[in-house]
């Protein structure tokens, strides 16, 4: 089994070798998540509620 000092050495070699995004690139990946997630819950929320009326209409006595 290997010691802790190797796994600690193997993770700080493996971490200098990410490429990390830069800070415009997290805000436009955060903003395109952001748009995308508000999208689908006003699409879900829609298509529910369109749903719902047309059972609504259905089952009415």
């Amino acid at each position: 089994m290997a010691s802790k000092q190797g796994f600690f050495k193997g993770v700080k070699s493996e971490l200098g070798k990410v490429v990390w995004p830069t800070g415009k690139e997290v805000i436009n990946y955060t903003t395109i998540v952001v748009f995308t997630v508000a999208f689908l819950a006003l699409f879900f929320m829609l298509t529910d509620w369109g749903i719902g009326s047309l059972v609504e209409m259905i089952t009415k006595d």
